[in-house]
């Protein structure tokens, strides 16, 4: 009971007022209410027009009848079925029908079930509105903060006294409850969410004494509430095959459909433990999507379902109905089998149409059909990519050759040799040391390996295993390497007595000609990045989001990543997965690099990630994984770099014709837009980007489209029975955000983006994905059907929460349907936390970086930009974000900034150095690199670099200065590199707005260079 409004003096009219609210309800329950038209719970409605959001998502309409009644108050009841569980908690707002606020409200009584209260009709007879569950709060790009109005503000205390005296209380009528409306069809509770009242619940329990109670539903019904029944499943019952109910639940389907439908489980009396699904008489394929599948790496999987005493279980089933099914009825049963025995049965009536579907229903989403999507493997196997050469295997001298490298294992099936075009990377193989403490017992001591023997060969995959082995200690060696350069590695030790290391260490010596650069295991961090010239001497302990390292030079390098964490994808600071136990080994493992000489005269620089002591106990078993990644994964590729110029707006995906005439040949959409408004789920408006796209193809310009994994919007319409997966593909969490999340998914979700949408009356609310989850089986199978229904001609990849694998296959998707599409990756460093590192196996399979947000390019010096932005040591480029970047630092590794991108406070606008660059024909043209041994241009100050583009006779040199002060410099050139003739040297400077002034220059030696700043300049 709330005495909302009372003070002292007044109590004695309240009492009173509460002595008329027990009469009017018992009339009204007894049919003799004032009010003839009213009703405890009216019918369930959406507004015509949306209201004011702030006013919540849901009201009741009144009707006042103030015939032969009072004009100082009316009183309401009402039983709205409300599934939140503060009711008693959140303000009443009513108005009159002009909108109008009323002030003068008293409640009596707020709980999920039933209201009474009253308030001062001020407009007279008419309808009136009382808005339930408003709140308020802000919401911007990026997010939402607010939350429910938690106060009644006081009615007036002079309407209070009036309403104690007895001639206001005799004239007092009962409005009538006209309906209950949700502001939109989205936010509607009706049917599923509308609560049953713990005495009807109480009186089903009551009634059917069965251990569980079964609840069958079609699509079009999605089960959302697990924690109460639907007020719907009282009016209908259970379902009952003992004749006193209906014996079948009917269903339609159309040939070649993949039909879906539910079945609630109620567990009325007991805990549920280990539910069974078995069918009788099925006349085509059925699966259970709660019971098992088919998990993100294409292996199948089980789950054990149990339910909670007084909780439900929607079970999602698939029927997968062939073209060749024959119209007609056709009846089976779906059997459900406790842990304990207890069984029931659903008789299922399956009416085929003579109507046949092309796509299954995929393209009707209200269908649900692309459920079966979770159970996919498209793009699993074992071939090579459209972009990788075929393996090549020589098993007698135990070597595989891949298009970007050629690696000799030794008998352990460890690199001994890696050949990276004509460099040779490594002085000696890389080992997986075991440093034993033998003490006397000689048996322990570890035989030679056997021969190793390779156990698959395929274009794309080949892998091998060796074993070794003695009384006290067995371990096995696994690899196998990808056509792409990527290797993977497994060992494990199990001990047969009590064995005890002194270290245990993988080493990776790396010819110091070939180790100029290093990133990972936490180096470096200028400005907050994580990359550059290699630590003359380096020593780490776990700490932060790192698990990986990469060592190399512009032409030949080598990744390495450590494995066995619970989660070993990018973005470890959004998922915080503790280090590889093994690796960790308790905090006393870590990584170093030491520098030393051979013994043939080189220089070897030993990366060594480390254990220091390990016991292992008898019969216990411990397992080693890492990978590795050879690099450079591709040939450098500036025609498509200079040739796929990037349009990107976030909110206008659009770009202005003059925009395309300059040379915009890729647009990316960004969702929160018209044409892709939700976060990762681009379905919901398939036609307008179908539309979008034709638009551009028509110009000759791509499009691809933002479209990843790690939260997933409110508008999916799987949404319900994704959930009820429970945490297998949304990640667990504190609930709360918009009060859409709130009201709906109620708790055990975990808030991320949100968003309004220009155009749109549903806002983007999006949660998190969990990891390695069948999502990712869905998200490539949606993104076969985008590229092959929708037309889009790749993907824009921002912070993604999935694995090199699942790339992979998104490569191959993509070349099967559309060979040609282009993937770009944009990270924000602030977030991901060195992202070059988190990303560097996705390589393969990018065309693009764009590295990115939060990379202050005034800040980072030459490595840094070569190692962690420009892409160029993986056989990749990149564009500029943040602020726009350094255009004139940009243009020695090739990028300019994107076309329409807003970034603090300025909106990139790269076309008047495109207009350059395609003057002198820069997508035909050779780059050459300070980076090169052999560098076509050097100056004389080493803080002010140079490369130059030659295309044929014609060379175009980019300066750029990362000095604090103004230099003049001296460039010299090297006509043989560039392949041009030499000549006198006219250096000529046009006028490039931004950029650039007009200037010649006859003498190399008088260049003047200010900081941060630099010139474009053409010899003639």
């Amino acid at each position: 009971m709330h005495w909302t409004g009372c003070r002292r003096g007044y109590c004695l009219g309240i009492l009173i007022l509460l002595l008329l609210f027990a009469d009017m309800g018992k009339a009204q329950l007894s049919g003799k209410s004032a009010s003839s038209q009213s009703t405890l719970t009216p019918d369930f409605k959406v507004a015509e027009r949306p209201w004011t959001d702030s006013l919540g998502n849901h009201r009741l309409v009144l009707l006042v009848d103030r015939k032969g009644g009072s004009s100082d108050a009316v009183a309401v009841r009402v039983r709205w079925r409300r599934r939140d569980q503060n009711a008693d908690k959140k303000v009443l707002i009513v108005t009159d029908s002009a909108g109008r606020q009323i002030k003068n409200i008293f409640v009596n009584h707020i709980d999920r079930e039933d209201g009474s209260f009253l308030f001062e009709p001020i407009s007279g007879q008419g309808k009136y509105y009382v808005y339930y569950m408003p709140w308020s709060g802000h919401k911007w790009e990026g997010g939402f903060e607010g939350d429910y109005l938690r106060h009644q503000p006081m009615a007036d205390q002079r309407w209070l006294a009036q309403l104690g005296k007895d001639s206001v209380r005799k004239q007092m009528m009962m409005a009538s409850n006209l309906a209950i409306e949700a502001r939109t069809a989205f936010d509607s509770f009706y049917p599923m969410e509308v609560i049953a009242t713990q005495k009807e619940s109480g009186e089903l329990t009551h009634k059917y004494k069965s251990a569980f109670l079964l609840f069958p539903e079609d699509r079009s019904h999605p089960i959302k509430m697990l924690d109460d029944l639907p007020f719907r499943w009282i009016k209908k019952g259970p379902y009952r095959t003992d004749g006193a109910q209906n014996t079948a639940f009917n269903i339609s389907a159309d040939q070649n459909e993949y039909y879906v439908f539910q079945v609630g489980v109620y567990a009325s009396r007991e805990k549920v433990r280990d539910l069974r699904i078995n069918y009788k008489n099925a006349p085509f394929k059925l699966n259970c999507f709660n019971t098992g599948g088919i998990d993100s790496k294409g292996q199948p999987f089980f789950k054990q379902v149990d339910v909670s005493l007084g909780h439900i279980q929607p079970l999602w089933f698939g029927i997968d109905i062939p073209k060749s099914a024959k119209p007609g009825t056709y009846p089976f049963i779906v059997q459900i089998t406790d842990g304990d025995g207890h069984t029931q049965e659903v008789r299922i009536q399956l009416k085929i149409n003579g109507h046949l579907l092309q796509d299954r229903g995929d393209s009707e989403p209200w269908r649900l059909s692309r459920l079966r999507w979770l159970n996919s493997r498209i793009g699993i196997d074992s071939l090579n990519t459209r972009e990788t050469a075929p393996l090549v295997a020589d098993q007698k001298s135990g070597t595989v050759k891949a298009g970007s490298a050629t690696v000799k294992l030794d008998t352990y099936g460890f690199p001994k040799q890696i050949l990276i075009g004509n460099q040779q990377l490594l002085t000696a193989p890389i080992a997986f040391n075991l440093a034993q403490e033998l003490g006397a017992d000689a048996s322990q001591r570890l035989p030679e390996v056997g021969k190793l023997h390779f156990t698959t060969v395929k274009p794309g995959l080949i892998s091998w295993e060796n074993t070794r082995e003695n009384e006290a200690l067995r371990i096995g060696y696994e690899g196998s390497m990808e056509s792409d350069g990527y290797l993977r590695y497994k060992i494990v030790l199990k001990a047969k007595k009590e064995v005890h290391f002194k270290d245990i260490s993988l080493d990776i010596p790396v010819d110091k000609q070939h180790a100029k650069y290093f990133m990972g295991m936490g180096s470096g961090k200028p400005f907050g990045r994580n990359g550059g010239y290699l630590p003359k001497s380096y020593d780490w302990k776990w700490s932060g989001p790192q698990n990986a390292y990469w060592i190399g030079d512009y032409n030949a390098g080598i990744y390495c990543k450590l494995l066995g964490a619970s989660y070993d994808g990018p973005m470890l600071n959004l998922y915080h997965p503790a280090p590889p136990p093994s690796w960790y080994n308790n905090n006393k493992g870590g990584f170093k690099i030491r520098t030393v000489a051979t013994q043939a005269g080189q220089t070897a620089v030993i990366a060594s990630a480390f254990t220091s002591a390990f016991h292992l106990q008898k019969d216990s078993t411990l397992t080693f994984s890492f990978c590795l990644l050879l690099t450079p994964v591709k040939k450098l590729n500036t025609e498509s770099q200079f040739a796929n110029r990037y349009y990107q707006n976030y909110g206008n995906p659009y770009p202005p014709a003059e925009d395309i005439k300059a040379g915009v040949g890729v647009i990316n959409v960004h969702h929160a837009n018209r044409v892709n408004p939700y976060i990762n789920y681009p379905f919901v408006r398939a036609d307008s980007m179908r539309a979008f796209v034709d638009l551009y193809h028509q110009q000759g310009v791509k499009t691809k489209i933002y479209y990843t994994i790690r939260e997933l919007s409110d508008q999916c319409t799987e949404i319900w029975a994704l959930r009820s997966l429970g945490t297998e593909i949304f990640s667990d969490g504190q609930g709360g955000g918009y009060p859409w999340l709130r009201e709906h998914l109620v708790n055990h979700y975990d808030v991320q983006w949100f968003t309004p949408i220009d155009g749109y009356e549903a806002c983007d609310a999006a949660i998190k994905t969990s990891e390695n989850s069948r999502w990712y089986n869905y998200y490539v199978e949606g993104l076969r059907w985008l590229v092959q229904n929708v037309g889009i001609d790749g993907l824009y990849l921002d912070d993604v929460a999935y694995d090199r694998d699942m790339l992979k296959r998104m490569r191959k998707v993509m070349d099967m349907v559309k060979p040609g599409c282009m993937i770009d990756l944009h990270s924000n460093t602030d977030f991901s936390k060195g992202p070059a590192t988190q990303y560097t196996e996705f390589f393969p399979y990018i065309n693009k970086l764009w590295f990115g947000e939060n990379f202050h390019y005034e800040d980072m010096q030459p490595d840094n930009w070569m190692v962690e932005t420009s892409g160029i040591p993986f056989g990749l480029m990149g564009d500029m974000l943040f602020s726009g970047g350094n255009p004139w630092r940009g243009l020695v590794y090739g990028m300019t900034s994107r076309d329409g991108w807003p970034t603090d406070g300025k909106l990139c606008n790269p076309k008047p150095i495109w207009e350059e660059l395609d003057r002198f024909g820069i997508k035909n043209a050779a780059m050459h690199g300070y980076w090169e041994p052999d560098a076509a241009v050097i100056t004389d100050n080493k803080k002010v670099l140079a490369t130059a583009y030659s295309h044929g006779q014609k060379v175009l040199i980019a300066l750029a200065s990362w000095d604090s002060t103004t230099q003049h410099v001296s460039l010299k050139i090297n006509w043989k590199t560039l392949a041009v003739t030499p000549r006198q040297v006219k250096l000529i400077a046009r006028p490039i707005q931004d950029f650039q002034k007009e200037a010649v220059f006859e003498d190399t030696s008088t260049i003047e260079v200010a900081p941060g700043r630099g010139w474009l300049l053409e010899l003639e």
